[in-house]
């Protein structure tokens, strides 16, 4: 038996600019734990990668089951909001994962990126271009990107990045909420890559 697999990577932006909403992620990802674990058949599915970003990016935990996701270290926010490097680890994590999961002989959906920022990159020229290539129709894994604004954001680079929604917590949408109607949503679809 084939099993199916869900990949979501979670972006988070952990810079200065998002000091006072890192509690808010970090509530987000226990009640996206929660909401996963409540239903079986989206938690047997789901896999989730963290990654956060500054001026660079890393991968803060790699693919694994939902229920073993882990919050944001909020103690250690950094200089920059660079979208590019974020992105391009993205596109190149998401092929890694993808691969190691076929490899494996699992069927393996179209991954969703969710993305959670306030919406300012300070690579304003740079980050375009890494997003088209994550972004591009013609690979084979290109995420569904949704797109998370905290704060006082710039709607209209978010919009540019949530290539199938755009939630803002200014409208009284919580970051969790979103994320976990965005998950069983796409975990209901057999889209695979």
């Amino acid at each position: 038996m084939v099993s199916d697999v869900l990949p979501c990577y979670l972006v988070c932006d952990v810079s200065l600019s998002m000091t006072d909403h890192l509690g808010e992620v970090n509530a987000g990802l226990r009640e996206f734990r929660g909401a996963v674990h409540a239903d079986p058949s989206v938690a047997a599915l789901t896999r989730v990668c963290v990654v956060g970003f500054a001026a660079a990016a890393t991968v803060l935990q790699p693919l694994r089951p939902a229920a073993e996701l882990t919050e944001l270290d909020a103690s250690r926010p950094r200089a920059g909001t660079n979208f590019g490097p974020a992105f391009a680890l993205l596109r190149e994590t998401i092929s890694d994962d993808v691969r190691a999961l076929e490899a494996d002989r699992l069927r393996v959906h179209r991954p969703v990126v969710f993305f959670a920022s306030d919406g300012r990159p300070t690579d304003r020229s740079a980050w375009p271009a890494a997003f088209a290539a994550l972004a591009d129709p013609d690979w084979p894994s290109r995420p569904t990107v949704v797109a998370y604004g905290l704060g006082a954001v710039d709607r209209d680079t978010l919009d540019r990045i949530g290539t199938s929604r755009v939630f803002l917590g200014q409208d009284g949408i919580r970051l969790g909420t979103a994320l976990a109607v965005s998950m069983t949503r796409t975990a209901r679809r057999t889209d695979r890559v």
